[in-house]
């Protein structure tokens, strides 16, 4: 291996100019993305906020910083790749999930427990279907709040906590009890299939 000394007094150019010079994880995101539709999920030690958005840019789906939770490593994967299947109908997807008496119409975003519809707002029902299509995996406040309301949204995790309260008010039967959305403490939630 090669070594390159670069003398330069603006890091930011430094760091450009070290990009250039060595093949990194950014061009090969870019060169994947540009040749093949697979999802792709950086692991890495640049923290920076401009590293995460350089990431996206370049076609990365999602973004893990170093050290990390194997754990949630694991669990991202599989949430990707069960995405994946279902963006690509590499498994045909119904359109009403049922899961004990809880059905969720897909196509017309209804909720119903046993034959009553229970009246959900829009990110409630983004979150409850979200949780439901991604079964048995743990998910922390954080990856909720990315998934549903997204980077730039306003706000912070708490809301999602709020938003599972209200949730299982909705459809659970004893929401201190939840059948359904899981609570693991000091990890996250979890649909309960």
């Amino acid at each position: 291996m090669q070594r390159i000394l670069i003398i330069e007094d603006e890091k930011n150019i430094a760091e450009l100019e070290q990009d250039y010079l060595e093949m990194n994880g950014f061009e090969l995101c870019e060169r994947l993305r540009q040749q093949v539709d697979i999802p792709i999920l950086m692991v890495t030690a640049r923290k920076e906020d401009i590293d995460k958005i350089r990431g996206f840019n370049r076609g990365a789906d999602d973004y893990i910083v170093k050290p990390f939770n194997p754990s949630e490593l694991v669990a991202r994967v599989k949430a990707h790749i069960s995405r994946y299947d279902r963006l690509t109908n590499k498994h045909s997807v119904s359109p009403v999930i049922q899961v004990k008496n809880m059905q969720i119409d897909t196509e017309a975003r209804r909720v119903f427990i046993g034959k009553e519809e229970k009246i959900l707002t829009a990110k409630e029902y983004d979150l409850l279907y979200f949780l439901a299509m991604n079964p048995n995996i743990v998910f922390s406040k954080d990856d909720l709040f990315e998934k549903i309301w997204g980077y730039d949204a306003m706000g912070d995790n708490t809301t999602v906590t709020v938003h599972i309260r209200k949730i299982r008010e909705k459809i659970e039967k004893d929401a201190s009890q939840p059948q359904f959305i899981e609570t693991i403490w000091g990890v996250g939630y979890r649909f309960q299939k």
